[in-house]
Order: structure tokens, then sequence, then C-alpha cells
């Protein structure tokens, strides 16, 4: 599942926060300096997501959950963004071999154009120096780190265990995007609780803010593969029903009266192009995509319920902010 586009969310513009778009700056010249070590040839390898940019949304609330925009970044706040956004690069090494993919973030893809073992092994370092970097930064981190990628692991496991299967449940949906894209988020959130030494209660207040945001990230984007027209998403509109990653949309209009059975019928295996606008189509015009609006808007009300708790007036109203802003560029209900 991808990172989604439309609309031109820019999480660091929503936020409003002056002193976090300085810290953030800052941070680039840092994370593409974690991962090199002076061999041109891997460095290239490394270094190809991070010169390609991206929204770097978990370093963003790794930061601005540190500093609350009342000071600027620590070099450990910073480090804490770095660890996360280099986990978060290695998966995406990980997901471009499994899904055979030939471009991310609008180049050529890493297994495209250096094969699918360089790819994997390059997946592989930036994973251990995330991890080099959270053992630096103390216990606390190190650990809420493994974790996050053992939900991520399983997250990756869940979805491709239910490739393809129109059995697929929602609980299974769940587990594969709260692992996958919801728990790295959570972390981002709490890894920078951590590395300013807030309370236990701002801890836990982080992490769930995280975890609704994470969660309405992805379902905006599942929306988007069905709502979308090509040229929108950075990738074909639909490209989730062709791989066979049945996300809420599909799973709701499976079980719609009117479209369920002809949709049950196209779905299963390998789609054709045409086969694949049939069934978005049949999605589209089932009652999925506005169950799936309504489940993205609950997500997000708790998201804002959790963000107006927060110690820290400027933070809050930024995370509010940024929650209802993922509602925007969707149909309307």
């Amino acid at each position: 599942m991808g990172t989604p586009i439309v609309g031109k969310v820019n999480p660091l513009e929503i936020l409003g926060m002056p002193s976090v778009a300085a810290d953030m700056a800052r941070f680039e010249p840092l994370l593409a300096s974690s991962v090199a070590i002076g061999d041109d040839y891997l460095d290239q390898i490394t270094t190809h997501l991070i010169s390609a940019g991206g929204k770097r949304i978990r370093p963003l609330l790794a930061v601005a959950s540190a500093t609350g925009g009342s000071r600027s970044a620590s070099e450990e706040d910073l480090l804490g963004g770095v660890s996360l956004e280099l986990m978060h690069l290695a998966s995406l090494y990980h997901d471009d071999v499994m899904d055979e993919a030939e471009m991310r973030r609008n180049v050529e893809s890493v297994n495209s154009r250096y094969g699918n073992i360089i790819a994997i092994v390059a997946g592989d370092y930036l994973m251990a120096r995330s991890a080099a970097i959270a053992a630096r930064l103390g216990v606390e981190v190190a650990s809420l780190l493994a974790d996050t990628l053992a939900l991520l692991t399983r997250g990756q496991v869940s979805e491709v265990r239910t490739a393809y299967s129109v059995e697929r449940s929602i609980e299974d949906y769940y587990e594969a995007i709260h692992g996958k894209t919801a728990s790295l988020m959570a972390s981002a959130c709490q890894v920078g609780a951590l590395t300013a030494g807030l309370s236990q209660a701002e801890f836990d207040a982080l992490g769930a803010y995280g975890t609704e945001l994470g969660l309405v990230f992805q379902l905006r984007d599942d929306i988007l593969d069905i709502t979308a027209v090509d040229g929108e998403l950075g990738k074909p509109a639909g490209q989730d029903l062709a791989e066979g990653i049945y996300t809420l949309p599909v799973l709701y209009a499976l079980t719609d009266e009117t479209h369920g059975e002809e949709l049950r019928s196209i779905l299963g295996g390998p789609l054709d192009e045409p086969e694949r606008e049939k069934a978005r189509s049949l999605v589209a015009n089932s009652d999925g995509v506005r169950r799936s609006l309504e489940t993205a808007q609950t997500h997000a009300a708790r998201a804002t319920e959790l963000a107006s708790s927060l110690s820290s007036p400027a933070l809050g109203e930024g995370f509010r902010t940024l929650a209802h802003s993922l509602l925007e560029g969707l149909p309307a209900l």
C-alpha cells in the first residue's frame, strides 16, 4: 500500500509550526549522512529514495512531539526521527521487491535499477542503521523500535497471507494496516516523547494519536485507490485491486447486495486492465466507499480528541489540523 498524495497534503505546512520547519531543514542532511559509509556504490543505493524526497511525516511527528514547537530540536530528537525514517525506507525497499514495483516516489525503484538481491540487502542495511541509532538513544527507544519492527513484519505477513482472498476479514485488514502504517506513526510520536523526557501520560496520548492518524492515512490511500483517476496517485488507480490487496472499500463492497456477487466473481486472482477497471467501478458504485469514508471520519475524530488532550496547545492545534487535512480531497458523503 502506497503513500496517499492526492490533494497535495503537505504535513509540514499544515502543522503551522515555524520552529519545526527549521528543525526539519536540519534533519535532511542528518538523514543522508546516517547511511553513508564512503562506499560509492552502496551509498548510491542506500540514499536512492532519500534523494527522491518524501513528506517525512514520521520524523516530522517525532520532532513535533518532542519539541511541541516551543524549542529547537536537540540532536537526540532529530536522530529519533532518523531511526523511524530509516525503518520506513527499509520497509519500502522490501515492499517493492515483493510487489515487483518499477517506480517509487516518481523514480525508478531500487529493485528495478539494481536487482532484487541488492534491494533486499540494502533494505537490511537501512534497518541495521535504524537499530544502531535507536540503541544510541537508549534502551527505551531501542525497545520501542524493536516492537515496531515486529508489528510491521506481522502486518506485512498478514497482507501477503490474505492476498487475492475474497474471504479476507475486516480484522485481517486492520491487522495489516495497523502493522504497516499505524504502528510506525504511533512510534514516531512516542520516540519524540522519549527523547524529550515527557510524562507517561503524554507518551500514551501521543502513541494513541499516532495510531489513529496512521489509520486515517491508510484509509485515505485505500479510498483514493478506488476513486482517483490515473495520474493523480503516482500509480495506476486500482493497483491494490490488481495486486490482490483487498482494502476496506473492497471488503465492504463484497457484502453489497447489488454489486457484491459480481465483484466476487471477478476477484480472487490477478486482473488484467479491463478486469481491474470493472472491479474498481463495482466498488465505486457500491456502498464500500461511503462506509469507508465514515470509518475514516471516526478515526479522524478520535485523533482530534487525543490531540486536544496534549499539554502543548500549539502541538494540539497542529495535530488536530493534520488529522482533518487527511479527509480533504476525498469524495463527499
